[in-house]
């Protein structure tokens, strides 16, 4: 039967409703009236941004595969976002959080390692067929790209799938495991984020360097604080654009110029320094960071942060565009293999949170800047405090740097507990 097309296939279209669901959802969440407020208590502004443009998908009103909404995004918006949110980054005050953010960091990344082949040995316990198969549709190769995607990024999930060699239909399937197990647990974590005091106080945390650092930034936001003009409203936008065009030039050089290394790369398991991509987020950071060693960081004060929210909501619209919530009914036997996995990243997680008594924010971003990199960690952190949004965009740029090691350690593992 020949398959429908969507309802709507225009992109500037699709752009349209996005933002104005975006529209709705922060004019709703701001209301005052008692039915939103109290809606808004168990469903975080957060989650809805990523669930409602997932209703297109769903209803099939549009097909996210057709669209350019995504690429657009993550190559222009994405790191854009990362330099106007990184530039008033207070490298000395996040230094001064001292090494409890590492550490949660580094928990997370180990429970991703070793859960992969916790859940493999689990399921094929009792469903072997689920974790089974043979050559390159093994469902343990196309774990690891889920494996890559959760440690470091899209990157590192390519150079899995490449270095595994998974096949194009097990790749897709994991795709979806992905996508929706991550989502899932982001979920917990912007629900515990406006529980964080509460959550603190069961680990009996001390979050004082984070409220310390929370209200530095806010003084010095407050002091530098201006009615923006449209000087000001341009000169962030040539630097925010104008550094994305920076980023991808270099990105374009140095990505290439690995991958005609691949030989070298392969040899030191260095697939993802082939990415363009990778050095996009890389280089656009780094611009975000140095520029705010410079006076430029005043333009704090005109609002260039609320500018990187702005792309980095609409790159969570996009995102949530290519959700398809009824997908967890197809192949429920891998969603089982993901929420496993996931439960053990998780419970590593808290139990060195409990350990070290580190404060819910580092467990939250200590896990993002794994499961969700770059395009998720910002909007994590950004829901304790917008403040905080660059702790997690450089956590995720660690993320990249590891995730190939990492998910090549945890393949193997995953290779010799499949049965």
């Amino acid at each position: 039967m020949e398959e429908q097309s969507a309802l709507i296939t225009n992109d500037a279209v699709i752009l349209g409703i996005l933002m104005v669901m975006l529209a709705a959802i922060f004019a709703t969440a701001h209301s005052g009236r008692p039915f939103w407020k109290k809606f808004y208590t168990y469903m975080p502004l957060v989650l809805m941004c990523y669930f409602l443009p997932s209703v297109l998908n769903t209803l099939g009103i549009v097909d996210p595969e057709s669209s350019r909404l995504y690429f657009m995004a993550s190559r222009y918006l994405l790191p854009a976002s990362l330099i106007l949110l990184t530039l008033s980054t207070d490298l000395k005050g996040i230094v001064n959080l001292g090494p409890k953010a590492i550490i949660m960091f580094l928990a997370g990344t180990t429970g991703i390692v070793i859960g992969g082949p916790i859940a493999v040995l689990i399921v094929s316990s009792f469903a072997p067929e689920v974790v089974g198969g043979a050559g390159p549709d093994a469902v343990w190769r196309g774990l690891t790209t889920i494996a890559g995607s959760w440690i470091g990024g899209g990157a590192n999930q390519a150079a899995m799938k490449e270095i595994f060699q998974a096949s194009d239909e097990i790749f897709s399937a994991m795709i979806t495991v992905d996508v929706i197990v991550a989502n899932i647990w982001m979920a917990f974590l912007l629900i515990g984020a406006g529980r964080s005091g509460t959550l603190d106080k069961m680990f009996k945390a001390d979050a004082s360097a984070i409220e310390a650092l929370k209200k530095k930034i806010e003084d010095y936001r407050a002091g530098i604080a201006k009615i923006p003009d449209l000087t000001d409203t341009m000169v962030i936008l040539g630097i925010a654009f104008g550094g994305t065009g920076l980023a991808h030039w270099i990105a374009e050089i140095v990505g290439p110029w690995f991958q005609q290394r691949q030989a070298f790369l392969d040899q030191y398991n260095l697939q993802s320094l082939a990415s363009t991509f990778f050095w996009l987020i890389v280089v656009a950071t780094t611009v975000g960071v140095g520029l705010s060693l410079t006076p430029l960081k005043k333009l704090e004060g005109a609002g260039a942060s609320r500018f990187g929210s702005v792309f980095i909501f609409v790159l969570v619209a996009t995102i949530g565009l290519n959700m398809d919530v009824t997908a967890i009914l197809d192949n429920p036997g891998l969603f089982l293999v993901g929420l496993i996995w996931m439960s053990v990243h998780v419970t590593i997680l808290l139990s060195v949170g409990k350990i070290i008594k580190a404060p819910f924010f580092f467990t939250a971003i200590g896990s993002q800047a794994n499961v969700g990199g770059a395009a998720s960690a910002p909007v994590v952190a950004a829901a304790f405090s917008p403040t905080l949004a660059p702790v997690g965009a450089l956590l995720a740029v660690l993320g990249y740097a590891l995730g190939t090691y990492g998910a090549i350690l945890c393949g193997i593992l995953m290779q010799a507990a499949a049965p």
